[in-house]
């Protein structure tokens, strides 16, 4: 079960917010707790000036009463506006509206022209229907002047389970939520328009989390997963034999993935391919063992040799049946798979072929036009898909993009938020394809692997920074494991 990282529904966190006045923690303390978390990251961050607090009818708005009388008791000139009716207020934010001794106006786009601070207490995360009416001119007024905008919760408009815009959304320099993050924030476009997220404690208790809430989805990172470490009586074969079957025309991918696999720590690689090709893919890397394999046939012979333990097919294969012969054939045997590109594009007319065929350990790597190919129907945002095609196909599906979800058979699924935008180069696929299969063979499983290659792939691009092209994503690999290895050796 996911804890720290964990992101909850809009539903999963009402429930958290139920069980914590259910275990004595008072709702309207909870307010009070949400309103300073955000009236102190907005003293943080922004000198003081005019603000326009916009609170909405709801508790977002209550969030935002308290922020108003917080940030004036520190001399922030605040001026109050309200969406609706103050009448009918109810519950905390009734009560916080009343504890605001300030004038209140009625919320309209032209409480922008004098270029304020704008806090967004609006809707949060429960939004139900598009923006309409004088939300989304203030919205709208908000880009358009280019105002710096602070969300409560998360900016209104955003689908906090989804990330999907109603209507419209401000883009925020900062956005503050509680307890835990939601899919909304890491998800896009809801990440485009959160800006900085700070997650505030405000006093629900962590134990919720496994008693009266059980999170499915998290945020990647090292706290989810384990990268295997060499031991000092490791020898190559302890660490795994990979196999890449590469293409003899498109040769770059299978020596990407290979290379990637390699740097992961596989003890050995083998690169299984036409013939006429091996010069290209033996000159590429004096350490990659090459073999000539035509067919399926060929491959199974291969694979008769049990030390080859973790399989990757799609770098740079071809589409087409001999491909697909390929993957079924090895999906028989008992080996950790990876099929990218081509080798799920191949089943484009029989998907269901595929996904009977899935045994054992297999993840499958696609971008999102690969995934419509062999899971032409599914439709709703990326976790809901991602989700749905695991269980389908029995494999661990990673949709790869700047939000990559990596979702389970077993319902888990995980946002990857670890990636920089120089990753979008040719090549960058194949290195993480065989940076999972490279995980595969030591031993680790098909979602930890996933998930740990997914981060480690984005967090290499970071570190090599600008002008990254695929072939520097492993040689970025050395140190950012050896920081990873000292900072779990710290502990």
């Amino acid at each position: 079960m996911f804890t720290d990282t964990a992101l909850l529904t809009v539903e999963e966190m009402a429930r958290a917010d139920k069980a914590a006045a259910a275990r004595g923690v008072p709702s309207l303390l909870l307010m009070e707790s949400a309103g300073m978390a955000v009236a102190n990251a907005i003293r943080a961050r922004f000198p003081r000036r005019p603000v326009l607090v916009a609170c909405g009818p709801g508790n977002n708005g209550g969030d935002g009463f308290v922020i108003a009388r917080l940030l004036a008791r520190k001399g922030w000139p605040v001026t109050v506006g309200l969406l609706g009716d103050p009448a009918k207020l109810k519950g905390d934010a009734k009560t916080n509206f009343e504890r605001w001794r300030g004038p209140v106006k009625t919320l309209c786009a032209s409480l922008l022209e004098t270029g304020p601070l704008v806090v967004d207490a609006l809707f949060g995360a429960g939004l139900a229907r598009d923006l309409e009416g004088a939300a989304l001119d203030v919205v709208e007024a908000i880009n358009a002047r280019g105002l710096d905008c602070v969300a409560v919760d998360v900016p209104s408009g955003i689908d906090g389970n989804t990330g999907g815009i109603r209507g419209a959304a401000p883009r925020c320099a900062l956005t503050v939520t509680f307890f835990r993050r939601k899919p909304g924030h890491v998800l896009y476009p809801g990440r485009a328009h959160c800006g900085e997220t700070v997650l505030a404690d405000i006093g629900i208790p962590a134990a919720v989390l496994g008693d009266e809430v059980s999170p499915t989805a998290a945020v990647n990172g090292p706290n989810l997963w384990t990268i295997p470490e060499p031991a000092a009586e490791d020898h190559k074969y302890r660490r795994g034999h990979a196999v890449v079957v590469g293409g003899g025309a498109m040769t770059g991918a299978g020596r990407l993935a290979g290379r990637g696999a390699r740097r992961m720590g596989a003890g050995m690689l083998t690169i299984a391919a036409p013939a006429e090709a091996g010069a290209l893919y033996q000159g590429d890397a004096p350490g990659n063992i090459v073999k000539p394999v035509e067919a399926a046939a060929d491959l199974s012979a291969l694979l008769e040799d049990e030390r080859y333990n973790a399989v990757l097919l799609g770098a740079g294969g071809g589409k087409g049946a001999v491909l697909a012969s390929m993957v079924l054939a090895v999906l028989k045997l008992d080996r950790s798979v990876v099929l990218d590109a081509d080798a799920l594009t191949s089943f484009a007319d029989d998907p269901a072929m595929l996904f009977e065929a899935v045994q054992g350990p297999t993840v499958f790597t696609p971008h999102t036009g690969e995934f419509s190919k062999i899971f032409p129907d599914l439709q709703g945002d990326k976790l809901v898909k991602s989700r749905e095609a695991a269980k389908r196909s029995g494999a661990v599906v990673v949709l790869k993009g700047a939000d990559t979800v990596i979702a389970g058979p077993d319902g888990r699924a995980v946002v990857n938020t670890a990636a920089p935008p120089t990753l979008a180069t040719a090549g960058s696929g194949d290195v993480l394809g065989g940076m999972i299969l490279g995980l595969m063979a030591q031993g680790m499983g098909p979602f930890e692997a996933a998930c740990a290659g997914v981060w480690l792939h984005g967090v290499a691009g970071a570190v090599h920074g600008p002008g990254l092209i695929a072939e520097d994503i492993p040689d970025a690999l050395p140190a950012v494991l050896a920081a990873l290895w000292d900072d779990g050796n710290e502990e």
